[in-house]
């Protein structure tokens, strides 16, 4: 394939003509990390801070602060852990292969990560947004039977696109331009999370009246007022392909079956795995396998239970059975109290949880869209394919 004008052929791909190619090492100084001796209890919980896979979590979101642990100077003197200025990139290449992030503050880190300093010619930033650009090809060199791991060798050997610097700080403004849109979706949703959750508090227990209601609650136990069925244990084996969602483990559908088992509305209730016990709520025909079932009445708003038992999550929880393979069956459900106004206040609160649930849906859409949108420009200003400058 003929290469466009304005741009050449390199080992890194096709880039603009005045990117350079270079080995990652010649524009940065790599390191890695070490774990200190357990043993020694003089070498832990000092004021360095100390990356490692416990903190995975807090990695890809460009900056890392805090540490799950801490070590003393005592530790670095006494081990091959190296104290890592600000700024200083890493890579995780084990357990959680491609997790990246920029250190806030100085640090150490254990050896399941590299770390690289930023030479006068090379922006941190951009660096780390295109180590996140490749986050597939290092997930895919990734091997080992327990623990995937990348060997040293690869990283010795690693060459990048090389813009100007003040093009390099142009890509990363414009996708940190876009991290903090994705940021702030984030906040909006948790605090419309929270008022959901304080608002589900308030009229899901009678706390709070919606305007025109009155009248006492009445308590009664699931079991007493509703059918709990049992799913339909089938594997993906015996499931005739077609576009009916096999619910088993939670929200997700595990594959996909030629018809239903259940019509209309329908909660979910997983009845075994790690998932045991989640709620979830259907207004579609599904096939429930691995789960227990609740379907529409007439005395009560299925709308309204799947909020009640969406309250009551985490007690649903804690009536797991089983161990190692936790289990809750239809039984465990059934002695849930649960307050219940008449039929048309039901209704209402569920109308109001509803509409909370739509909103935030809508900000999570919108945020996912724009996660995809910072996907396909990491993918068009990494690689030269569109320029800022």
């Amino acid at each position: 394939m003929a290469v466009k004008p304005g741009y050449k052929q390199t080992e890194v791909g096709e880039i603009p003509e005045e990117w350079a190619d270079v080995v990652l090492d010649s524009v940065t100084k790599r390191g890695s990390g070490h774990t200190p001796d357990k043993k020694h209890p003089e070498y832990w919980n000092g004021r360095i801070n100390w990356v490692s896979l416990a903190d995975s979590d807090a990695l890809d979101d460009r900056y890392i602060e805090d540490t799950a642990a801490t070590i003393t100077p005592a530790g670095v003197a006494n081990s091959s852990a190296v104290l890592h200025p600000a700024g200083t990139v890493i890579l995780s290449r084990d357990a959680g292969v491609g997790k990246s992030a920029i250190m806030k503050v100085s640090m150490a880190v254990s050896q399941h990560f590299m770390a690289w300093r930023c030479g006068p010619h090379l922006d941190n930033l951009f660096f780390y947004y295109w180590l996140q650009a490749e986050k597939p090809e290092f997930e895919r060199i990734a091997n080992g039977s327990t623990i995937k791991t990348i060997g040293l060798a690869y990283f010795q050997a690693l060459r990048i696109p090389l813009p100007s610097l003040s093009e390099q700080r142009a890509i990363a403004a414009a996708l940190g331009d876009v991290d903090a849109l994705i940021g702030a979706l984030d906040q909006v949703i948790a605090k419309k999370r929270d008022l959901k959750q304080a608002a589900m508090q308030q009229l899901l227990t009678g706390q709070a009246r919606l305007p025109g209601f009155c009248g006492e609650w009445g308590v009664k136990r699931l079991g007493e007022v509703l059918e709990i069925q049992k799913g339909q244990l089938i594997t993906e084996k015996e499931a005739v392909p077609g576009a009916v969602p096999v619910i088993a483990g939670g929200k997700v559908p595990a594959y996909f079956h030629n018809r239903p088992n259940r019509t209309g509305k329908t909660i979910t209730v997983s009845a075994s795995g790690a998932s045991a016990g989640y709620v979830a709520f259907f207004d579609r025909p599904i096939f429930a396998s691995d789960c227990s079932t609740i379907g529409e009445g007439v005395e009560y708003s299925i709308e309204f239970i799947f909020y009640q038992l969406e309250l009551r999550q985490a007690t649903i929880y804690k009536a797991q059975t089983g161990g190692a393979q936790p289990h809750i069956h239809a039984d465990d459900l059934s002695p849930l109290e649960v307050g219940f106004p008449r039929r048309p206040e039901q209704t209402a609160i569920a109308e109001v949880l509803t509409d909370m649930d739509a909103e935030i849906a809508a900000l999570e859409q919108r945020r996912d869209k724009t996660r995809a949108l910072k996907q396909g420009m990491m993918q068009e200003l990494l690689t030269g394919r569109t320029r800022l400058v």
